[in-house]
């Protein structure tokens, strides 16, 4: 009898030892979640701190010269790339995907987030690879980012998509007020799995349960053994996103430009503005026309049943629209 309720005890321990460790299962640089790629690294230093990014770097045996830049949302991680780096390496495109300083497995100090910081950072990288030129898709902040670097540094881009971009708008001058970093902080630290699910599906027109694992991703790195400072990451990512507004540089964007949109895409960054306000932002059907205009030359694709992810929910079109504005078809 006493040796079943030693084993009864042990094994009650060892459940509950691993459902406590569950938060911390994939580490808040994702130690313990595989990409789906050989994970590289470029050491530098920010603010007097030595940090770490992640990038995958694929080369197709065929490789045709041109090298694509992929430049990830801020829920996401690089490794949400899969399918377009295996569909554009497919067409003879090296590609090249990068989490952003304090994103994904990079190292996420606290500093001073700016999107030119983050547009130098990957221009330090390029160097590194010696990429003197790339096309670059950015989705959802990494939209906002790719603006960036493609009006800091215009010479290294040859051609832009913007894919459900945010940022096309400015939240605050439309009247979402701004909030303190506090906030955030408070707001991220505080989160449940159930809050960032609900969040995730918000992103799309047609929710499927095989979406469900970046809602897991995210809310693995916020549980952390590290999340304080995650949270407080994060918290700088979204003050940065807030009051680094790039809609009003759009008519400076010389190179091709494609405009991507989900006509069911609602994302914007409005917390606290009252609901009538709130309303009226994140319209993606009149943004992009907007931004479609603003941009010279650039051209618009429209994507009927589709929100905040075309390249999941629209796989069978985004990546014939891509590859055509890329030159290779």
């Amino acid at each position: 009898m006493m040796k079943c309720g030693y084993i009864l005890m042990t094994l009650v321990i060892f459940l509950f030892g691993w459902v406590s460790a569950q938060p911390d299962t994939l580490g808040w640089r994702l130690e313990h979640y595989t990409y789906p790629y050989p994970v590289k690294w470029m050491k530098t230093v920010v603010e007097s701190k030595p940090v770490e990014i992640a990038y995958m770097d694929e080369r197709p045996p065929a490789w045709n010269g041109k090298t694509v830049l992929l430049m990830h949302g801020k829920n996401f991680p690089a490794a949400y790339w899969e399918t377009t780096i295996k569909e554009l390496n497919r067409v003879g495109y090296r590609v090249i995907a990068p989490d952003a300083l304090g994103f994904g497995k990079s190292s996420k100090p606290v500093v001073r987030y700016s999107f030119s910081l983050m547009a130098l950072i990957t221009k330090q990288l390029l160097d590194t690879l010696n990429v003197t030129q790339v096309s670059i898709i950015g989705h959802s902040t990494g939209g906002m980012l790719a603006t960036r670097f493609t009006l800091e540094y215009p010479d290294r881009v040859s051609r832009l998509v913007l894919a459900d971009a945010i940022g096309l708008e400015d939240w605050r001058a439309k009247g979402a007020p701004y909030r303190k970093v506090d906030k955030w902080y408070d707001e991220e630290r505080t989160s449940t799995y159930e809050q960032v699910l609900k969040y995730q599906k918000q992103y799309y027109a047609n929710w499927t349960e095989s979406y469900r694992k970046w809602a897991d991703v995210q809310y693995g790195m916020m549980k952390s053994a590290n999340a304080d400072q995650y949270a407080l990451v994060s918290a700088l990512t979204y003050d940065m996103i807030f009051t680094e507004p790039v809609v009003y540089e759009f008519p400076n964007i010389k190179v091709p430009t494609l405009v991507i949109v989900g006509k069911e895409d609602k994302t914007k960054i409005a917390r606290d503005a009252p609901p009538e306000i709130a309303a009226r932002m994140g319209n993606y059907k009149e943004l992009g026309k907007k931004t479609a205009k603003d941009i010279p030359g650039a051209k618009l694709l429209e994507y009927d049943h589709c929100g905040h992810l075309p390249f999941f929910e629209r796989a069978d079109i985004f990546y014939n629209d891509v590859e055509g504005f890329l030159g290779t078809k």
